[in-house]
């Protein structure tokens, strides 16, 4: 298994924090949220991991090469344009071994999910994508059906829905998006021209022709720390 970590992101709902430093490099427990997402990929068997950088970019880049880390972590540099989730991961595709399932993980999650249960509900599928989601409240969500295949999503604020397998869509099940997903390398194949792009609309228009599927995580911690209450939090819980 390959990685990718997002660290692109400029992190403007950190403000203060974010002022002078990229939000990965934003500390909890004595350690920037980066290394923290390193280390758990890297002991949950990672063989390499890609990270893509933009928002203060040297100083990511200085951090990582001043660090000795058990497997290769490798740079995939936005600086000039951030790509978004899609784009950023198509720009990265000459960084990754042929035939590899790649994960996926945003660099502002803290969890304890099990990774290699993830890898193996995944390979058994036989799925292009599979993505870890959660039962919480939230204003966006993912719908799949009663055998966790992707069927649509939609936005409860605004009442924005997007149907992928209409004849499903109504009674599937509503679950919140974790951050944390595999992807198959053929679907760098099915990708849009254009280099900035959102994956989540590459996955519900792949989801209605091909296997997307849903990891239903139940682990004990998930914290998205993106926003300065739940850094707070994930502050104390580290102390």
């Amino acid at each position: 298994m390959q990685a990718m970590l997002f660290a692109a992101g400029l992190g403007t709902r950190l403000k203060d924090e974010t002022a002078d430093k990229p939000k990965a490099l934003v500390e909890v427990g004595g350690k920037p949220l980066l290394q923290h997402a390193i280390e758990k990929l890297s002991a949950e068997g990672a063989t390499r991991i890609v990270v893509n950088v933009h928002h203060f970019a040297p100083q990511v880049i200085d951090f990582i090469h001043s660090k000795s880390w058990s497997i290769p972590v490798l740079i995939s540099d936005e600086s000039d344009k951030l790509l978004e989730t899609g784009g950023g991961l198509k720009f990265a595709s000459h960084l990754f071994a042929p035939g590899e399932p790649i994960l996926i993980y945003n660099v502002d999650i803290l969890s304890n999910i099990n990774l290699h249960d993830v890898l193996a509900q995944h390979t058994q599928s036989n799925a292009i994508a599979s993505l870890v989601v959660r039962q919480r409240e939230t204003q966006r969500y993912f719908k799949f059906d009663a055998e966790h295949n992707l069927v649509g999503w939609i936005n409860k604020k605004t009442g924005e829905t997007k149907i992928s397998r209409p004849e499903n869509f109504r009674e599937a099940t509503e679950m919140a998006f974790s951050g944390i997903h595999i992807v198959e390398p053929q679907i760098f194949d099915f990708m849009p021209d254009e280099d900035r792009f959102s994956i989540v609309q590459v996955y519900l228009e792949l989801a209605k022709t091909k296997n997307i599927r849903g990891y239903f995580d139940t682990s004990e911690l998930w914290m998205d720390v993106g926003k300065p209450a739940q850094l707070e939090e994930a502050r104390e819980l580290f102390r």
